[in-house]
């Protein structure tokens, strides 16, 4: 279809030309007319006169032109040590029949079913399942909280929740099914049923009249396979809150139709995965990226996909990713820039790569926080690959800026996921809507409308939608990031808007600052934050997380710091006190809780979301933080 520039531009002056020829790689019931609906400004539809069914798209219309004994879903536990392989028509097979279980519990069309489970392969069939009969599914990460559960549970209202009796985290096995009941004890809504895979770790004992053990139903003839339903283009596929939400939970809406559409041109253009090919994205289902890339997109255009449940260190080390993508030969790996720094710290020389091997790989793609400079050099020396950093969240559903590895390749800027992704008119706002200046920060603001596979909404709030996120520039979605774009059109996405900091009337990116200390070759990872200073209006404060093995000492290691920050963005940075720590706190998707740190030093309790991955590492750091000095 042309070049990048050829492709962008059709999107911005012919979105509905554009959009309907991108329509075709969709098979549909009825194929649309329209590309967009915009009679309801801002809110937008796409395909509005288009029918479709997206689990046929990802499963049925392979197995009928000629992929049914491809490898569809490959099972890889670093913990348990379990593969699998379920070709299409194996992957066809379960789906229908799951599908047909939840329409004997009564699911019908539209009705929500919950899906609470650990990386298992029970819980992609449930996604498509749900797809399959027209039910709205919502994924909550496994192990939530059950105060966290209930919120979600009240909000969605499911007719039927899909669960496990345990997860798996390292070496610990957590058991869901208590949490699970306290949810649902918690919560105002009640279920119908929880339908329950019992995991060998931890056998659950299911309540009688409600739960229904996942094995019963699933037996070949127990219920009548169910076959794909048509819906509405424009009707939702699925529900997925944000992480760390507090308070009343945003779940964030997916349509049908624009969403397939939006995943078969993203494999296609932006990751260059086509059928039959191997894809490993190491992530969870319970994020946006795992919905997205481990389900949805590579089965839509009959790719294989890897279902990894284990950590990038510790099961049983630094080498397991690596380990994966040689052992399936994965032509392109997905994960966060924080899995990265884990292995990195731990094997800060490569040698499991050399050891293990890749020759598969042809890229890896890093997303989820902003890509570091020094983390970007690290993986490309040493895996050899174009490393891609794609920038984008749960809001859009897939890349608002990437090198576009399907067209021709363009230069790679460390620091910047490089351009716009067509359908995406990106442009930096100053507080008064109006366009920065090449190369000047401001907030990172997406002209309307927003191409399709984008929210649709939020779920049963459609004034939270449009004040929270279409309002503060009229016409314009609020990324919520802040950064710029240079005199190539390259972006460069600096972080959070509310990272910017305020220090004696100058305003300076801390994403900057963090830059500079990543480059320094003792340091794993790190952050900055601002905190409240009586004098300035803020300060920046950083903290570090060496290598393993890292030489020097320390104190000596934090005066270089402070003079490579000095020396790179000037004394302005102001950038005095810098802290070694032996960790971050995080969420389960590798997000820095920079917002928590920040309470906790301006002297809050901070607000600790249900998603941290370990909350010991916020008591560790709360003692650094409240010290004196």
């Amino acid at each position: 279809m042309g070049t990048y520039h050829d492709q962008f531009q059709a999107s911005l002056t012919d979105p509905e030309g554009y959009w309907l020829d991108q329509a075709k790689h969709v098979d549909w019931f009825k194929a649309p007319t329209r590309a967009l609906d915009a009679s309801r400004a801002p809110i937008y539809q796409w395909y509005p006169d288009g029918t479709l069914n997206t689990a046929y798209n990802a499963l049925d219309r392979h197995v009928i032109n000629g992929r049914a004994d491809q490898p569809a879903l490959i099972q890889h536990s670093a913990i348990t040590g379990a593969r699998k392989t379920w070709t299409y028509a194996e992957l066809l097979d379960h789906v229908a029949r799951l599908g047909g279980a939840l329409k004997a519990m009564g699911v019908n069309p539209g009705d929500r079913v919950v899906i609470y489970m650990p990386m298992i392969p029970e819980a992609v069939m449930a996604m498509l399942a749900c797809a399959r009969i027209g039910a709205v599914h919502s994924v909550v990460f496994g192990g939530f909280a059950p105060a966290e559960l209930a919120i979600r549970i009240d909000d969605a209202q499911p007719k039927v929740i899909i669960s496990a009796s345990c997860g798996l985290e390292g070496q610990r096995v957590i058991e869901y099914k208590p949490m699970l009941d306290r949810a649902i004890d918690k919560a105002e809504h009640k279920p119908d049923h929880v339908l329950m895979v019992q995991r060998e770790q931890a056998p659950a004992e299911l309540t009688q009249g409600r739960d229904i053990d996942f094995r019963d139903v699933m037996r070949p003839g127990a219920v009548e396979a169910a076959e794909a339903v048509e819906v509405k283009a424009t009707d939702p596929l699925y529900i997925l809150y944000t992480s760390g939400t507090t308070g009343k939970p945003k779940g964030i809406v997916r349509d049908n139709g624009g969403h397939a559409v939006a995943m078969a041109f993203s494999m296609r253009e932006i990751y260059g995965v086509g059928p039959g090919e191997v894809m490993f994205t190491a992530s969870d289902v319970g994020w946006v990226v795992g919905h997205s890339f481990i389900v949805y997109a590579p089965l839509i255009v009959g790719a294989t996909t890897i279902l990894f449940e284990g950590k990038p260190v510790g099961t049983p080390d630094a080498g397991t990713f690596w380990r994966v993508v040689n052992e399936h030969e994965a032509k392109v790996m997905f994960t966060a820039p924080t899995a990265m720094r884990a292995i990195r710290k731990v094997d800060p020389d490569g040698t499991f790569i050399r050891q293990v091997g890749v020759p598969s790989l042809k890229t890896l793609f890093l997303a989820g926080e902003r890509l570091d400079p020094d983390t970007y050099h690290w993986a490309t020396e040493q895996l050899g690959v174009p490393v891609i950093d794609n920038w984008w969240q749960t809001e859009t559903g897939y890349p608002i800026a990437s090198n576009m590895r399907g067209m021709e390749p363009m230069p790679i800027k460390p620091g910047s996921p490089t351009v716009p992704i067509p359908g995406y008119d990106v442009q930096i706002l100053d507080p008064t809507a109006a366009q920065a200046p090449r190369n000047e920060e401001g907030a990172i603001a997406i002209k309307l409308p927003m191409p399709p596979g984008t929210l649709s909404g939020i779920w049963g709030d459609e004034s939270r939608y449009v004040n929270g996120y279409l309002t503060a520039y009229p016409g314009y979605y609020l990324s919520g990031d802040g950064g710029f774009i240079d005199d190539d059109g390259y972006i460069y996405v600096m972080g959070r808007t509310d990272d910017v900091i305020n220090v004696a009337g100058h305003r300076l990116s801390t994403g900057s600052m963090e830059a500079v200390l990543a480059g320094h070759p003792a340091v794993a990872e790190c952050a900055v934050i601002g905190v409240n200073d009586t004098l300035k209006g803020q300060q920046p404060r950083g903290f570090v997380v060496l290598k393993e093995g890292a030489d020097g000492d320390r104190d000596q290691i934090v005066k270089e710091l402070i003079q490579a920050v000095r020396n790179d963005i000037g004394a302005v940075a102001s950038l005095k006190q810098i802290d070694i720590v032996n960790a971050l706190p995080k969420t389960r998707s590798g997000k820095i809780l920079r917002k928590t740190m920040r309470e906790i030093a301006d002297g809050g309790q901070g607000s600790i979301p249900s998603t941290i991955e370990d909350p010991q590492v916020i008591e560790d750091l709360r003692a650094v933080l409240t010290r004196a000095g």
